[in-house]
């Protein structure tokens, strides 16, 4: 099931609040459109970046619609489904698709069974009742908890719609899985883009970075796939301290990337954190401003 298309760099759009703390919903627009004009070869939403466990269900449904009117069918839209039961991941796999979804990245619960037989049959069940083609998101660094690559063959080979994995590990650990799976699924990588060339040279189809620099990391892909590494590595060099400074945590993404996010979409006023419990501090702004002075809006 998995389209040729879902492959390339996939920026994961921010949830931008207003002032009364809502979702921002011209602010995300605003944003998707930034990404599509500077070269995303796909929209993703609704994941940790996206801050998808702080959203109510129907703003998760208006992140979906929002990406998915504003790509207008000319790249494809990944969307993170997060809930913690299958039928509830069931449910918002299937509004994704009504919404014009193109795939769908599952999260493992955060309750029940979670060991990776629980996880075999919890991703199984809703890949089940999915009309779109699956990625697992594997991110046990971040989440708690994941799947080894014999698990990940075996979803594959019982739900022929999983065709998709979304890691979040070093180049060396992917490469073990793509190789420990025989490439029976097409894997992203994420870590805001963090080895993407390494990535690349592993098997991995694509990323799904945050936005901030994402495309400079399409401009990698592009200089990759036309033989020309040391010029990729060169673009590498230059936004490796900021993706460094970014992946100390994920709230530090959510601070700091934001904030240059909506500098270089042109995001009029102040950014509006929900319940970060990471404040912007002066050592730190200063830091964010160093590190991304040389990206301009986009």
């Amino acid at each position: 099931m998995a389209s040729p298309a879902c492959k390339g760099i996939y920026p994961i759009l921010y949830a931008f609040f207003d002032g009364g703390n809502r979702l921002d919903e011209a602010a995300m627009r605003l944003q998707a459109r930034a990404c599509l004009k500077a070269g995303a070869h796909g929209l993703a939403v609704l994941g940790l970046i996206t801050e998808v466990r702080k959203l109510s269900r129907d703003e998760r449904l208006a992140v979906i619609t929002a990406a998915v009117e504003e790509a207008a069918g000319a790249v494809p839209v990944a969307v993170t489904v997060a809930e913690d039961s299958v039928r509830e991941q069931g449910a918002m796999v299937r509004a994704a698709a009504e919404l014009g979804a193109s795939w769908v990245i599952l999260q493992p619960p955060r309750t029940g069974d979670t060991s990776e037989a629980g996880l075999l049959r919890f991703f199984g069940a809703v890949a089940d009742a999915s009309p779109l083609p699956v990625a697992i998101q594997n991110a046990p660094e971040y989440l708690g908890v994941g799947l080894g690559p014999e698990a990940i063959a075996t979803l594959n080979r019982n739900h022929p719609n999983v065709v998709l994995l979304k890691g979040e590990g070093s180049a060396l650990s992917i490469k073990r899985t793509i190789e420990q799976t025989q490439g029976a699924v097409a894997v992203f990588n994420g870590r805001g883009g963090l080895e993407i060339t390494d990535c690349l040279r592993a098997g991995c189809v694509g990323m799904i970075p945050a936005p901030e620099c994402f495309d400079r990391q399409v401009r990698i892909v592009e200089l990759v796939a036309s033989g020309e590494e040391a010029e990729a590595e060169a673009v590498y060099r230059e936004i490796l301290p900021l993706i460094t400074f970014l992946m100390q945590s994920i709230d530090t993404c959510l601070c700091y990337g934001k904030r240059i996010v909506a500098r270089r979409i042109g995001l009029d006023g102040p950014v509006v954190d929900r319940d970060l419990p990471l404040e912007p501090t002066p050592f730190g702004l200063e830091a964010m401003e160093r590190y991304g002075a040389r990206l301009e809006p986009f």
